[in-house]
């Protein structure tokens, strides 16, 4: 009898293990969505913005050294202005956690702190960044607030600029995918988590030191572009990363997830299945617009060049093309002068826009001189 028992406990065991593996797998079959082991995840087009894949992706979670996303954008843009040689205190590096190695007494550009987060998710940088900008970390928390506002990250509130754990520090996967996407549109920023390695040239001491990329996605997907991982015990996993095929590219962001490297490259699967690149064909809008006080009564217009966007294949037959063109122009108009827009609109919203421009120039009329006008202009070239 207790054999029996425990052969029903074994097997009731083995079912419970097994039967989630294939209600998952059942469940990306009928839906053709893919199955991510993290509490909350979103897949978006880094350009629309539009939403591919969501799981609670508005549910406020901490989000760990993703945090660093913030600090090493708002750095590089500082350095953009002047990109200043910080002095390392003793106060910026008292902070536990992942280290870029920075002691007392170093030198460093802003710039080159940007580089230790985003590498080796350096809370040292972090916090020497933050204090280098703005005086405190609690002043420097105001900076990524206002910033996150203009983002439109509307369900996060900074209080650390490393991400260690807060009660008040927290996010969405929605809004770390919109600061994925923010931060990409920083050339500086693009450039440092795209690479598996950078070496950073200390001021004081005179070193260079070279540091490696925590971000294994970059090995393990061939269209992986960046961007930043991060770990506490309370955040668990978490990831947000970008990936480029073509002209199509993505933001996945993953919060609390056991197998993030497995999800991200789900999520991209499915997300560069269901995308493709729309390009405006332009080649053959031509147009005449009239000319009021021109030598021309009239001037032909072109449309000129516009980028590739990437939209759902299901939407391309309900994108609307609008050409925007005034009734008429006024003399002097110079070539290739923009005069009005063709636009491409999907659900009312603007994925592309093309400028209409002015193929050649027309001069201003001047009507011919009367008799009197050339007596008189006579007149004046004697005197």
């Amino acid at each position: 009898m207790v054999k029996k028992v425990i052969a029903v406990l074994t097997a009731s065991v083995f079912m419970l293990s097994v039967f989630p593996l294939v209600s998952a797998e059942t469940q990306e079959q009928k839906t053709g969505m893919p199955v991510v082991s993290a509490k909350a995840a979103v897949l978006i087009d880094a350009d629309s913005g539009k939403v591919l894949y969501a799981k609670q992706d508005s549910l406020r979670l901490p989000m760990a050294s993703t945090t660093k996303i913030m600090t090493a954008l708002l750095a590089l843009e500082r350095s953009e202005v002047k990109d200043s040689i910080v002095t390392v205190t003793e106060e910026m590096v008292r902070v536990e956690g992942s280290s870029m190695g920075l002691m007392p007494g170093n030198r460093i550009h802003l710039s080159d702190l940007a580089v230790g987060m985003m590498m080796v998710s350096g809370n040292d940088a972090a916090n020497t960044a933050a204090i280098a900008m703005a005086g405190t970390s609690a002043e420097f928390a105001k900076l990524m607030n206002a910033r996150a506002k203009e983002i439109g990250m509307k369900n996060t509130n900074f209080v650390t600029p490393s991400g260690l754990d807060s009660e008040l520090h927290y996010s969405t996967a929605y809004d770390m995918a919109l600061l994925g996407a923010e931060a990409l549109n920083n050339s500086r920023f693009a450039g440092i988590v795209s690479q598996k390695q950078m070496t950073v040239k200390f001021v004081n001491p005179e070193q260079t030191i070279r540091y490696g990329n925590h971000n294994r996605l970059l090995s393990l997907y061939p269209d992986s572009i960046g961007i930043k991982t991060g770990f506490t015990k309370k955040a668990g996993r978490c990831l947000v990363s970008a990936a480029q095929r073509g002209s199509v590219r993505l933001v996945a962001v993953t919060l609390n997830a056991p197998n993030d490297w497995d999800d991200h490259i789900k999520l991209y699967d499915y997300g560069f299945a269901k995308l493709r690149p729309f390009t405006p064909n332009t080649a053959d809008l031509r147009y005449t617009l009239p000319v009021v006080g021109g030598k021309s009564d009239s001037v032909p217009v072109v449309a000129g060049l516009v980028d590739d966007v990437s939209v759902m294949e299901d939407d391309i037959k309900r994108i609307e093309q609008r050409v925007e063109l005034p009734h008429f122009v006024y003399a002097p108009i110079r070539k290739e002068e923009m005069v009005g827009s063709v636009k491409y609109l999907l659900d009312g919203k603007v994925i592309a826009e093309a400028p209409l421009l002015t193929e050649q120039a027309v001069e201003l009329h001047q009507p011919e001189k009367t008799k009197m006008e050339k007596i008189w202009d006579r007149i004046k070239s004697i005197f």
